[in-house]
């Protein structure tokens, strides 16, 4: 993905409109790494999503909390997607103990998604997130 969170939390402060931020965030789901077909399965699955959501994580170094882990993902409708490349801006590429550290939610709404998503999208962020930092409890536990 081209876009870091310093350059996604730029960008969304120079939108205005929530027509443009929603535009945005769909262009960020199509830069997206493309994830290959084979990591589209079931132990990749997040559950707790109302739209489809998969995502890859690997380590490297570790184990312990300064492993560091690295997040691909993919989902089935656009605007989640977006929502997917936010999540790994914010913690791909991060070690287990800073992952843990992050409160993505405090981002979510300084940008000012959480006012924005219907529930069920909120749920969906909410159970990408928790199992993003589940991978990142497990690296650290060695």
């Amino acid at each position: 993905m081209s876009a870091n969170l310093d350059e996604i939390i730029a960008n969304f402060d120079l939108l205005e409109e929530w027509d443009d931020r929603y535009r945005y965030l769909i262009e960020l789901g199509r830069e997206l790494e493309p994830l290959p077909e084979a990591a589209h399965n079931d132990a990749n699955k997040v559950r707790g999503c109302a739209s489809q959501v998969w995502l890859d994580s690997r380590r490297d170094g570790g184990p312990g909390p300064q492993t560091l882990l690295h997040f691909r993902g993919d989902s089935d409708a656009h605007i989640v997607r977006g929502l997917v490349a936010l999540a790994l801006a914010i913690y791909s590429g991060r070690s287990a103990s800073e992952i843990l550290e992050t409160d993505a939610f405090a981002i979510y709404e300084k940008l000012g998604l959480a006012a924005h998503l219907t529930p069920q999208r909120s749920n969906g962020v909410r159970s990408m997130i928790e199992r993003i930092k589940s991978d990142a409890r497990t690296a650290a536990a060695g």
